[in-house]
């Protein structure tokens, strides 16, 4: 006879008491404290996962992205979502899957803008985004806070209640979203003027605020005056600071590619963004240097000016097969832009207005496209005194949880996580676990670049 895995049957949209029932049914199948198991390996493994991630990306830029991973572990363990990935797939699985991010540790959630310039908490890191096993990201978050931790000096116990406590609100949230209808969970978002009154009131070790105006100043007008300079004859042009920016001259072939990328970009695009967006005329374009793992991909800025004179910076940023795409089941094979743009959608509460996906012809790569700056702030992680990082675990948890509840079952996974601490348990142990294999990972790293055997070019 045979045996039917509950994790293959009930589908998303499943009564909850069912759902429940068959979260409750995985646990027999995978422990909630299996979760804390983690085979140690060989550092060069993952060494060789992280070299191997540079084909394709830009010699010139290689060293650079080798140089930043190299500051420290989490800088490591930022640049190395490949790597993880592949050690997340030999980790026990409940097999319940939803829109994952793919690398969400805890400098990929932030504060930005909604439509309606409200500023909001959530994810904002959609590269690796892709369907999967909901654990694989909590597992990177968690394994986040105790590397983050452990630099910012905290004790050894207090880096994994950092972990635990982000486990705990994720599997709260969760249990609360279950409850709620499906379409109050699409609707809610994270009140972040709350949260940060909470973050100012928690202080960092310099003294400073945080301040929501630091946030709302991050718009249009400041990416301009950063990143560009006027005009002789009116308007403006990006400055030339290589090998972070890139001005891309008139003869450039890759410059001559923007007509047409823009066409491909619009066609994505709702018809009422579309009008938006054809109003504004071309004026200058760049080569960036983004983040930590991406360095080495093709990232473009690009300028534009509306009809009144106002500014338009959006970066045309290439979109590479997810890193969790080798280790599911369904990959995603079309439209790599078109995969990152659906998964910001449906995990985001509030995502940008320009957000599209394009094609370029020239370099046979795809893209998507959003804002540059869109009142972007992320918390200072290294100036966080211990209660400040635990009340930025409560968030992050809350907003995993929040995300993963709008494309998968979270009665399904509330049912699996149940009422107890287990799950809280084992994360912890699982994140100072991987916390380990990432500071041997690191160290691995920084001899082959001290022997030569990676090249890398630092302070960039």
């Amino acid at each position: 006879m045979t045996t039917i895995d509950p994790r293959d049957t009930l589908p998303a949209h499943s009564p909850a008491a069912q759902a429940l029932q068959r979260g409750r049914e995985v646990r027999q199948l995978v422990p909630r404290g299996s979760h804390a198991s983690f085979e140690t390996r060989d550092p060069d493994v993952a060494v060789d996962r992280v070299l191997a991630s540079n084909a394709g990306r830009l010699d010139e830029l290689v060293p650079v992205r080798m140089g930043r991973m190299a500051a420290s572990p989490f800088a490591f363990l930022r640049g190395s979502a490949g790597a993880m990935a592949a050690d997340l797939a030999t980790t026990p699985s409940t097999g319940i899957r939803v829109q994952l991010c793919g690398d969400a540790h805890l400098a990929n959630f932030g504060v930005f803008a909604s439509p309606e310039r409200r500023l909001v908490f959530d994810l904002n890191d959609f590269d690796e985004t892709h369907p999967g096993p909901w654990e694989w990201d909590v597992k990177r978050l968690v394994a986040s806070f105790v590397v983050a931790s452990r630099e910012n000096g905290y004790p050894e116990p207090t880096c994994r209640e950092m972990a635990w406590t982000a486990a705990r609100s994720y599997r709260r949230w969760i249990r609360s979203y279950a409850g709620m209808k499906a379409l109050d969970v699409w609707y809610a978002h994270i009140p972040i003027t709350e949260i940060m009154r909470k973050v100012e009131d928690a202080r960092r070790k310099t003294g400073l605020r945080i301040s929501l105006q630091d946030a709302q100043r991050r718009d249009h007008m400041a990416a301009l005056g950063k990143l560009s300079q006027k005009a002789p004859g009116g308007g403006w042009f990006f400055r030339d600071k290589p090998p972070l920016l890139i001005r891309l001259g008139e003869d450039d072939v890759r410059r001559s590619a923007v007509p047409i990328m823009r066409d491909l970009y619009v066609r994505s695009l709702p018809a009422d963004r579309r009008v938006l967006v054809e109003k504004y005329r071309l004026l200058d374009v760049a080569l960036k240097v983004v983040g930590v793992g991406s360095v080495g991909t093709r990232c473009y800025v690009v300028l534009f000016a509306g009809p009144a004179g106002g500014p338009l910076v959006l970066q045309v940023k290439e979109a590479r097969e997810s890193v969790v795409a080798p280790y599911v089941r369904a990959r995603f094979r079309k439209h790599q832009g078109e995969r990152v743009v659906t998964g910001q959608r449906i995990m985001q509460a509030f995502s940008d207005i320009f957000l599209g996906w394009t094609h370029s012809p020239v370099v046979d790569a795809d893209f998507y496209v959003r804002q540059l700056y869109d009142m972007k702030y992320a918390f200072d992680i290294e100036d966080l005194l211990p209660v400040g990082m635990q009340l930025t675990a409560e968030v992050c948890g809350w907003a995993l949880a929040r995300a993963h509840a709008r494309s998968g079952n979270p009665a399904t996974i509330a049912g699996y996580l149940g009422r107890g601490a287990a799950f809280e348990d084992g994360m912890a142990t699982f994140a100072a676990r991987y916390a380990d294999q990432t500071e041997r990972d690191h160290a691995a790293f920084v001899r082959g670049i001290e022997a030569g055997r990676i090249p890398a070019v630092t302070g960039v």
